[in-house]
């Protein structure tokens, strides 16, 4: 690490421009969380960054996160510097759609567009071996995977802010909690996790997460309207009390239909909660009936959920733990300081 803390060509500290477009609107996504997570895992690491594009021509390289116009225009004066960007390509079309409204007719567009913005980068960063497949079959690289990463000294089980959360939320110590999170769009699966609410009436389920319903369609502020006893949408909370949920929750039910990595389930993975997930590629290298469950439709969903909550399944948190561990925060930023390393020897 003492190579990177003197930039063998310069003679300096290593710069990082960690630049992203649109943080407050952002701010409480799962990408508002991917930042973070890289400015911690720069820190752990001893890499030098800032926030601030004014300090553009005293940095070494630019890792931009977002594909909007500045973004797109930083990218350009980076290069014209001659100095290096990375590009965190957190996005595909294939996630953009089935989130906000017309978001399927504009999604040929989308793709158009972040290819235009990926393509200015010196190298790529995907968030999973997944998500790099699909923007490789758009023609792009090089791109390397690397986790957005899971802060483990924050997420882990703890008893007394599992007993908060279900004081805070009304719930009692025998009641079955089944939590969901993400926000309001239908690739989240928060249909399927309605119906499943509509079904299980026995179970509490509650869904943290918030999008303005003026931006999606009609069944999705339909789904979120819906009144049931054992239903609840708390909407967007601060990262304690996903923490605090996360351990005082039974089950933790991630439907969703597409991501590029999905950040909760390593959140729920980390702090020791079962876990359902919807079978899909993303989640190849998470190992059903050995790390989770997963399921491809309202019937399997049905079966695990209530066979998990009834203990007639068995616990699967402890190895699930074990796969959480290794994208660590620490470990994420070791893996990006290789890949700044190797783009500027390229110089």
């Amino acid at each position: 690490m003492l190579f990177w803390l003197i930039w063998k060509f310069r003679g300096e500290r290593l710069k990082v421009l960690l630049y992203t477009e649109s943080q407050k609107m952002i701010g409480k996504s799962g990408l508002g969380k991917a930042i973070v997570h890289q400015m911690q895992a720069l820190k752990e690491n001893h890499i030098c960054y800032t926030l601030d594009v004014k300090e553009l021509d005293s940095c070494d390289l630019v890792d931009i996160n977002f594909f909007g116009p500045k973004s797109y225009l930083l990218a350009k004066k980076a290069r014209k510097k001659g100095i290096k960007v990375i590009y965190h390509a957190h996005s595909t079309k294939e996630d953009f759609k089935n989130s906000f409204l017309f978001s399927n007719q504009l999604a040929p567009l989308f793709k158009w567009w972040i290819c235009k913005c990926y393509k200015q980068a010196d190298h790529i960063i995907s968030p999973t071996e997944y998500s790099k497949k699909i923007q490789e079959g758009y023609g792009l690289g090089p791109i390397t995977a690397i986790s957005n990463g899971i802060d483990m000294s924050f997420f882990k089980k703890d008893e007394k802010l599992g007993q908060k959360f279900r004081k805070t939320y009304g719930y009692t110590k025998n009641d079955k909690v089944v939590v969901g999170i993400g926000l309001y769009l239908k690739r989240k699966g928060i249909l399927d996790f309605v119906e499943m609410a509509k079904i299980l009436k026995e179970y509490q389920f509650i869904w943290f997460g918030y999008l303005d319903l003026k931006l999606v369609p009609k069944e999705i502020r339909k789904a979120v309207n819906t009144k049931l006893p054992n239903l609840k949408f708390a909407g967007y909370v601060e990262q304690d009390m996903i923490h605090a949920a996360l351990s005082g929750a039974n089950l933790y039910f991630f439907p969703t239909l597409e991501e590029t990595e999905g950040i909760p389930l390593l959140e729920a993975f980390a702090s020791k909660i079962d876990v359902v997930v919807r079978d899909i590629p993303i989640f190849n290298w998470v190992k059903n009936k050995k790390d989770a469950y997963k399921g491809k439709s309202i019937d399997d969903f049905e079966k695990l959920i209530t066979g998990i909550l009834e203990n007639k399944l068995p616990s699967l948190k402890d190895n699930a733990y074990e796969l959480a561990k290794n994208c660590d925060i620490k470990k994420v930023g070791e893996k990006m300081v290789e890949v700044y390393q190797s783009v500027l020897e390229h110089e």
